[in-house]
């Protein structure tokens, strides 16, 4: 209940987030403060709607995922078979993408809409328990929608860093000029793209945990996730995703680029060595240890 109630409530700082700087465009312009709020309050609904009925299809085509059936990958239906009997879920679709990245992600606005995709590199990698405990993983962000949240949270981050800039050329080419006009600007250009991407992030690494979780309990191991994960960092490191939209990386079990310095405290997954040990001291205290 906290993990949601926390969700929620960096959701609407997005939103609030995203209608503030409304406030302050209708503000520089003409000053229409109160009308400013309202478009954009407007707009982050359309976003959300755009988000929810077509996020999914997109992620799937930029990664080229081609939806398999049991005949063309019987070891991925079957372990997925048996995590949904395990979790009273319905079948999803499955996927492949034409990478030797190992990694996997869901997609979909809901159980009865998921899609589970694996990579080609990831069902050379791991045993039968490791890629069972991933899909484990992907199947428990299925059940609590993780990734429909997560959509729309990228796509209002996305949209106030965008909004964010449409103040600075206002300011620069076209609006008012005054010291406490130039005041704002400043803070709205500092502030609201960073605390954005902060909020996005929390999010994210607020799910990764939770999926890591609820996935292992759903199959009882534990440690085959968490060897998995092991050797997911290690060979996303060695071979990670040349080309894609890093907006996405927060829907990979693993993040599927690689950054840096100050890159790095951004990431959207929680440090591995983190979701390891968490992974470790659950199967101390259920004894599942698999």
């Amino acid at each position: 209940m906290h993990s949601t109630l926390r969700t929620i409530g960096l959701f609407m700082l997005l939103i609030g987030l995203f209608t503030a700087i409304g406030y302050v465009i209708g503000g520089l312009y003409n000053d229409n403060w109160v009308t400013g709020a309202l478009i954009f309050l407007v707009l982050a609904a359309i976003l959300n709607i755009i988000s929810y009925f077509f996020s999914s299809k997109i992620v799937l085509w930029s990664y080229k995922a081609k939806i398999v059936s049991k005949e063309d990958a019987p070891r991925l239906h079957e372990l997925v078979g048996k995590i949904c009997m395990k979790g009273n879920l319905p079948m999803p679709r499955i996927a492949i993408v034409p990478t030797s990245n190992p990694n996997a992600f869901a997609t979909g606005r809901n159980k009865k809409n998921a899609v589970v995709a694996a990579t080609e590199g990831i069902l050379k990698l791991l045993t039968d328990d490791e890629l069972e405990g991933v899909l484990a993983h992907e199947m428990a962000h299925v059940k609590n929608r993780d990734i429909l949240v997560m959509s729309v949270a990228a796509t209002i981050a996305g949209a106030i860093s965008f909004a964010a800039r449409m103040v600075w050329f206002n300011m620069m080419f076209g609006g008012r000029r005054g010291n406490d006009n130039i005041l704002l600007l400043l803070v709205v250009m500092v502030t609201a793209p960073l605390a954005a991407l902060l909020i996005q992030l929390a999010i994210s690494r607020n799910r990764e945990y939770k999926a890591d979780r609820e996935g292992a309990l759903m199959i009882q191991r534990p440690l085959a996730l968490a060897r998995a994960l092991g050797k997911l960092e290690e060979g996303n490191k060695r071979n990670p995703i040349r080309r894609g939209n890093p907006a996405t990386s927060n829907m990979f079990i693993v993040n599927p680029f690689r950054g840096g310095g100050f890159i790095a405290l951004f990431m959207t997954h929680p440090p591995m060595k983190k979701r390891i040990e968490k992974l470790h001291r659950l199967a101390d205290e259920t004894g599942f240890i698999g």
